[in-house]
C-alpha cells in the first residue's frame, strides 16, 4: 500500500496558478475529452445555465428537533427525491440566513489570505485535514481545478481546534456554531428518511451510531479558470459517506447532478442547503435511496466558494443493508465494512464517479 504520509508529487495550490495570469491551463488539469464539461458562456464570461431542469426544491417548514411535522405531500416529494434524484434543495430548514452568509464569506477570507498563512494549514493524505489541492494519491494523475480545506467536527476524539484556521478573525466560532447546526439538521433530515422507508424514525440514525457519529466539513474554492472547458473543479463521484449537505455559492453555479445521462447544472435557491444521499445511505437503505454521481465546473470570470458538511456513521460500526429492509425478493445487496476501510480504499482512489459503491455490490450475498 502507498505512504499515506506524503503527497506523490510537489502540491501546486490551483489558486497561485489562477492568479498568476495564465491563458493556458496545464496538462496535469486536462481532462480527456469523455470528462469535459460542455459549457456555454456569456459575453461577460460567466456560465450560462439552463432554465428548463433543477433538483426538487422542497420547503421544511413543520421538521423541528421533536417533530417530523411534515405534511404528507413533503414526505413524498422528499422520499421521490431520494430515490430518483439523490438530490434535493431544502428551504426554511432551521438555519439562520446570516450564519449561513458568514460561514461562506469568512472561508472566502480565508481563502484570500497570504499564501504564508494558509501553508502552515497544509495537509497530508494521512487524514486530509488541513489546505490541500489534491484528492487520492495516485502519482501523474489528471488534477482539478480546485484547492480546498478540510478538518472533523465529530466525534470530538477527533475535533482539534489547532488544525482549524485561527484567522480570520472569530473562524473558529463561525465554524462551531455553523458545525452544530448542521448536525441538528442532519438528524431531522435522517429522521424523515427513516419514516419514508418504512422504518422507526430513528433507526438510520441507529445504524450511524446514534448520538456517535462522525462530521466533517470540506470548504472548496474553485478560482478562476481559463479555461474551463477543458477541466472540472471537482471530478464526477459520489460521495463516500452518509449525507452531505453543501451550502453553494450564492451568485455562482458550478455543481453538476448526473440524470439519466445528462449533467444538470443546480441553479441554487437563495439561503437553500444542497442535500445530496452518500454511499452509506445506499448501503443501508439496500439502493432503494441512491447516491448519484455528481461533479463541479469552473468559471472563467468568477472564483466560487461553498462548504460541503458530511454527516457520516461512527468510523468502526460495520454498515449493512438494515434488515427490515432484505428479503429474499431483495436480499441485501452490500457485504458489512465499516466507515474507515471504505474511506481508505476512497482516499486511495480518489473521485472515480459510481465505482467506488458499484464494486462492492454482492448481488448474492445474504450478508448475515
Amino acid at each position: 500500500m502507498n505512504n499515506l504520509q506524503e503527497w506523490p508529487e510537489p502540491i501546486i495550490r490551483v489558486q497561485s496558478l489562477s492568479e498568476s495570469g495564465l491563458s493556458m491551463i496545464p496538462d496535469r488539469y486536462v481532462k480527456p475529452l469523455s470528462d469535459r464539461p460542455i459549457i456555454n458562456r456569456s459575453e461577460s464570461g460567466n456560465n450560462e445555465v439552463d432554465d428548463d431542469v433543477n433538483i426538487p426544491l422542497i420547503d421544511l417548514t413543520g421538521l423541528t428537533e421533536g417533530e417530523t411535522g411534515l405534511p404528507p405531500t413533503t414526505m413524498d416529494r422528499i422520499s421521490s427525491a431520494c430515490r430518483e434524484w439523490g438530490f434535493f434543495q431544502v428551504v426554511n430548514h432551521g438555519v439562520s440566513p446570516s450564519l449561513m452568509d458568514g460561514a461562506r464569506e469568512t472561508w472566502r477570507s480565508f481563502f484570500h489570505l497570504p499564501m504564508e498563512i494558509k501553508q502552515s494549514y497544509a495537509n497530508s493524505p494521512k487524514t486530509y485535514e488541513g489546505y490541500g489541492s489534491r484528492l487520492g494519491i495516485e502519482k501523474g494523475a489528471i488534477l482539478d481545478w480546485s484547492d480546498y480545506y478540510f478538518l472533523h467536527y465529530l466525534p470530538f476524539s477527533l475535533k482539534d481546534y489547532n488544525k482549524w484556521p485561527a484567522s480570520p478573525d472569530s473562524c473558529r466560532e463561525v465554524i462551531d456554531e455553523y458545525g452544530k447546526e448542521l448536525v441538528k439538521l442532519g438528524g431531522r433530515i435522517m429522521k424523515v428518511l427513516s419514516v419514508n422507508l418504512g422504518l422507526k424514525e430513528d433507526r438510520l440514525q441507529n445504524a450511524f451510531g446514534g448520538d456517535n457519529l462522525g462530521a466533517c466539513l470540506r470548504i472548496n474554492f474553485y478560482p478562476k479558470c481559463p479555461q474551463p472547458d477543458l477541466t472540472l473543479g471537482l471530478s464526477s463521484h459520489s460521495d463516500p459517506g452518509g449525507l452531505t449537505i453543501l451550502l453553494p455559492d450564492h451568485q455562482v453555479p458550478g455543481l453538476q447532478v448526473r440524470r439519466d445521462g445528462r449533467w444538470i447544472t443546480v441553479k441554487p435557491a437563495p439561503h437553500a442547503f444542497i442535500v445530496n444521499i452518500g454511499d452509506q445511505v445506499q448501503v443501508l437503505s439496500n439502493a432503494n435511496y441512491k447516491s448519484v454521481e455528481h461533479r463541479v465546473i469552473v468559471n472563467s470570470g468568477m472564483e466560487r466558494v461553498s462548504l460541503a458538511f458530511f454527516y457520516n456513521p461512527k468510523s468502526d460500526i460495520p454498515i449493512k443493508p438494515v434488515e427490515e429492509l432484505v428479503s429474499e425478493e431483495k436480499p441485501a445487496l452490500y457485504p458489512p465494512m465499516t466507515f474507515d476501510e471504505y474511506r481508505l480504499f476512497i482516499r486511495l482512489n480518489g473521485p472515480k464517479g459510481k465505482s467506488q459503491v458499484e464494486s462492492l455490490k454482492s448481488p448474492r450475498c445474504t450478508c448475515d
